[in-house]
């Protein structure tokens, strides 16, 4: 299954229980609000067991500050529904510091991992 808008794409591999995506850009509310909508509908034939994300943002730039708590409540909802691992690709400063405060907001920092290139994520 794969889904594609200007600011997120995803694609699934079920065999593997992966959900990845690539986001991109500025996020304001109503993207991250369409971003969780869609990655619920994604990711709902993956949590019924444990399953992985890997999020590549090296082409995203940051986000108002309304949508860390939104992205952090979609974090929380992915623990909630058997996700073990979240790895995430990420290149630029301003992006890790908000994506920090995501962790910290869904509670999920221990399962969370960060790598600068998607060659190091997908080793992982």
């Amino acid at each position: 299954m794969n889904f594609w808008h200007f600011e997120f794409s995803f694609e699934t591999d079920i065999r593997n229980r992966l959900l990845f995506g690539k986001i991109y850009g500025v996020w304001k509310v109503e993207t991250a609000e369409a971003y969780v909508k869609e990655f619920k509908e994604v990711a709902a034939p993956l949590i019924k067991k444990p399953w992985s994300k890997l999020v590549d943002l090296s082409n995203w730039k940051i986000v108002y500050p309304e949508v860390i708590e939104i992205i952090g409540d979609l974090n929380r909802w992915c623990r909630d529904n058997k996700m073990e691992w979240t790895v995430y690709i990420i290149n630029q400063t301003a992006g890790y510091n908000q994506l920090m405060k995501m962790f910290a907001a869904g509670e999920y920092k221990d399962i969370s991992k960060t790598f600068r290139s998607l060659a190091e994520g997908e080793k992982f």
